[in-house]
Formats: C-alpha cells, sequence, structure tokens
C-alpha cells in the first residue's frame, strides 16, 4: 500500500498539471546551484513555478492527469516548468536561460493537449507576449480602422501560423522526436546535489 506522503506527493503533481496553462520538462543536470536559483527567479517573472520531481511520482500523476506521452521524457535529473499564467513568457524565460547555459536541456512541452518537441517551444518563446498583444489591441483601438484592421493581422499571424503547424503536425501523424536520456535509469534516482540544494532553496 502506498505510504500516505506518496500519494500526497502524487496528489500535488497532478494539481499542478492540471491547473497549469503549459508544462515545460527540462533537465537540469550540471547546472549549479545559483544557476538554478537564477531559473527560478527567471520563471517566478514569467509567471510560473520550477519544481523538480521524481519520475515514478510524476508518471502516476501524469497518468492520473490524462497527460499522454509524457512518460518518455522522464529520464534522467527532470524538474517542470508550470506556466500558471502566460505559455509564451515561460517559453521566453526558458529559452533565454539555455542560451546562458549550455548544460541546459529543455526536453519538451504540453501545451493544449498537444506535445511540443524543443524546437516547437522555441517558436513559442518567439511570439509576442500577452502583455505586448494587449498593449497593441489598446493601440489598434485608438487607430484608424484600416490601420487596426492591419496591426491586428501582423500580430495574429505568427501565433496562427505555429499552431496551425501543431495542428497539421498532429493530423497527419508524424511523431515527435525521442526526448532523450536512458530510459533505463532508476525511477527514484537521487538528483545531484546541485539539484537537492535547489530544491530546498
Amino acid at each position: 500500500m502506498p505510504r500516505p506522503e506518496k500519494v500526497q506527493a502524487v496528489a500535488d503533481i497532478r494539481e499542478r498539471l492540471e491547473g497549469a496553462e503549459a508544462v515545460f520538462l527540462t533537465e537540469y543536470r550540471g547546472l549549479t546551484v545559483s544557476a538554478v536559483q537564477e531559473l527560478r527567479k527567471s520563471l517566478r517573472d514569467s509567471g510560473a513555478d520550477y519544481k523538480v520531481v521524481k519520475m515514478t511520482l510524476t508518471r502516476l500523476a501524469a497518468e492520473e492527469a490524462g497527460f499522454e506521452g509524457m512518460d518518455e521524457y522522464l529520464a534522467g535529473p527532470t524538474a517542470l516548468a508550470f506556466a500558471q499564467d502566460d505559455p509564451v513568457a515561460t517559453a521566453k524565460a526558458l529559452k533565454e536561460f539555455g542560451k546562458a547555459h549550455d548544460v541546459f536541456v529543455l526536453k519538451a512541452g504540453f501545451l493544449a493537449g498537444d506535445v511540443l518537441s524543443p524546437e516547437e517551444v522555441s517558436k513559442l518563446a518567439e511570439i509576442e507576449s500577452r502583455e505586448v498583444l494587449l498593449a497593441k489591441i489598446a493601440g489598434a483601438a485608438k487607430a484608424p480602422l484600416y490601420k487596426a484592421a492591419g496591426m491586428f493581422g501582423s500580430f495574429t499571424s505568427d501565433a496562427a501560423s505555429m499552431f496551425s503547424q501543431l495542428l497539421d503536425k498532429k493530423e497527419s501523424g508524424e511523431h515527435l522526436p525521442d526526448g532523450g536520456g536512458d530510459a533505463s535509469l532508476p525511477a527514484d534516482e537521487p538528483a545531484d546535489t546541485t539539484a537537492d540544494q535547489a530544491e530546498e532553496e
């Protein structure tokens, strides 16, 4: 019979998965404590939480929450970024952090029921943030009608293109690339010292 603390841990992860606008899976192996703290702060500023997780518990939580396809990315030391508000802002924060830290690995993302490859997360990061779009909407509302129409067309084209590609990919049945990592690693492999210290922060 599962221990009560494990049952609670699974419930907590499931609640986070279900409550997030998007979820991004990362591998933090090789990052220093200060680098992980930097990442946490950047993600908090974007409206996201960053949590080091145990793979066996996350697999159970993902199954309960109906997140299909997550298993293959749960190998090696894994942490999840839960975008609570704006998935684009979180994707931007992860992309920028990855540019500055070569050892940081973005495995995949989950958005609106779709699995996003690292390349697709990078494309998501290129879309303008919700705040910028709202500012453009406000500006367009004050502009002449013909100018407003042009502004709306310009700032929605990137988002429309990206999500159209995702839908085409899903309908064609194209498989996403493997998330990498050694699937034979023990499910509850202890995280490195740096990760353990970072989780306590």
